[in-house]
């Protein structure tokens, strides 16, 4: 059976590469202001919307992709034939992952020669995205899912995720950060540098003074953490600040030799929990903890 990729929209890789490439994205849904969207990469409402929604106040609400849904998905492709690999957002952030599994299982008490594998990448936006990004790599060049499969599980946990906000609102609200911490930290503009550890959880891991410092740390753990860059394409996600990002990309290509750098959005899942103005930079390192 040929190999087939799938992924859900936490992947944050454009909506060009995905179609380009053929890649089924299942989508997760959030709730705005009484209306239900499906996170489609813009198209239902753009990001810019979003994200001035958010700056208005507005508190958006999420839900996880239900087993229903991932069996739907999952029968398509195996009634054509496909094997599935489906790449997921990590168990620790949401319950999705373990749906997918209910979804597996349920399929395989009715077929048991569905080939399914789903994998709990541990990871978030744009690092989900990059073992999309290398597993789509190797099936055109012919890898065998078996080949695939082991090779992210080999490297998942050397995804690395830095990243920063911009207010602490959002990080406050939902539970990340006390009241006390965000309304210091507002008043002396200092701003958390956050990565996902190896179980897949959100962690603050240091705190910086100002914006411009913050997102050059982001760039300085790169350089420590990063093993073959000249390999890589890197990912630099926003949360509707174009300007950081390419200033961003602009340090990072002014001094480390790397394959490409990509700039996308955040989606709205994450970005409801993150609030405008996240920075995320994502590669392989040689491991993901500080």
């Amino acid at each position: 059976m040929k190999p087939i990729i799938i992924t859900d929209s936490n992947c944050d890789l454009t909506a060009e590469y995905l179609k380009e490439n053929n890649i089924p994205v299942i989508p997760f849904y959030f709730n705005l202001k009484g209306q239900d969207y499906a996170d489609d990469f813009g198209k239902s409402i753009s990001y810019k919307e979003f994200y001035n929604e958010l700056r208005n106040g507005e508190m958006p609400t999420t839900a996880q992709i239900t087993p229903f849904v991932f069996e739907e998905y999952f029968r398509k492709y195996i009634s054509e034939g496909y094997s599935i690999v489906y790449i997921g957002f990590s168990s620790e952030l949401s319950g999705s992952y373990n749906n997918s599994v209910l979804a597996k299982n349920a399929i395989l008490a009715e077929e048991s020669n569905a080939d399914i594998t789903v994998i709990d990448t541990k990871s978030a936006t744009t690092g989900q995205g990059l073992l999309v990004f290398y597993a789509c790599e190797m099936l055109k060049h012919g890898k065998s899912k078996e080949d695939i499969v082991s090779w992210i599980e080999d490297n998942k946990l050397k995804v690395n995720h830095w990243f920063t906000v911009d207010s602490l609102d959002h990080l406050k609200r939902g539970g990340r950060l006390s009241a006390t911490s965000a309304t210091v930290g507002t008043l002396l503009s200092i701003k958390p540098i956050l990565i996902i550890n190896n179980d897949g959880k959100l962690v603050p891991v240091k705190k910086v003074r100002g914006r411009k410092k913050a997102i050059r740390e982001l760039l300085d753990e790169l350089k420590n953490k990063i093993i073959n860059p000249e390999e890589q394409t890197i990912y630099i996600t926003h949360g509707d600040c174009i300007e950081d990002a390419v200033y961003l990309k602009t340090l990072l290509m002014s001094e480390i030799k790397v394959r490409n750098v990509v700039i996308n959005y955040l989606g709205p899942i994450i970005g409801t929990h993150t609030g405008p103005g996240l920075i995320c930079i994502t590669f392989i390192g040689k491991d993901r903890e500080i």
